[in-house]
Parts: C-alpha cells; sequence; structure tokens
C-alpha cells in the first residue's frame, strides 16, 4: 500500500476509521471459518493472511498501537 493512495482500499478503511475496519475485520473472520469448513487448507490459508492483513494494518495503524504491543499478550 502507498501512503495516501487513495485507490487503495486500506486507504479508504483507514480514513472510514474504526468502524469500518471492524466490519472488515469481522468479515474476514468469517470467511476464514467459511474456507475451514468447506474450502481446504490453501484456500483457508489465503483467508487468514487477508484477515492477518487487516488485523495487524489496519487495526493497529488505526488505533496507534505498535504490532509489539500486541505480540506481548501471544
Amino acid at each position: 500500500m502507498r501512503r495516501g493512495d487513495r485507490a487503495s482500499g486500506s486507504v479508504r478503511s483507514l480514513r472510514a476509521g474504526t468502524d469500518e475496519i471492524g466490519k472488515k475485520v469481522v468479515k474476514e473472520a468469517s470467511e476464514v471459518w467459511m474456507a475451514a469448513e468447506h474450502e481446504g487448507c490453501e484456500r483457508t490459508a489465503q483467508e487468514i493472511a487477508q484477515l492477518l492483513y487487516h488485523v495487524q494494518g489496519a487495526d493497529v495503524l488505526a488505533t496507534s498501537l505498535r504490532p509489539e504491543d500486541v505480540y506481548r499478550h501471544l
């Protein structure tokens, strides 16, 4: 993602705020679940990657958290 690239979905999410980001995270989490139930390992891995991207990228940036702030709880 290029900073400020208006065409980027991630930039649009960040500008929309945590409510929109939360909706995207919930959507991606449900897609992980459905892929695990019905679509096999490869598709599940793809969906998990998308979920991690949105959680790490958008949520962490939107809340000013650093990844290490989250990782210390793992």
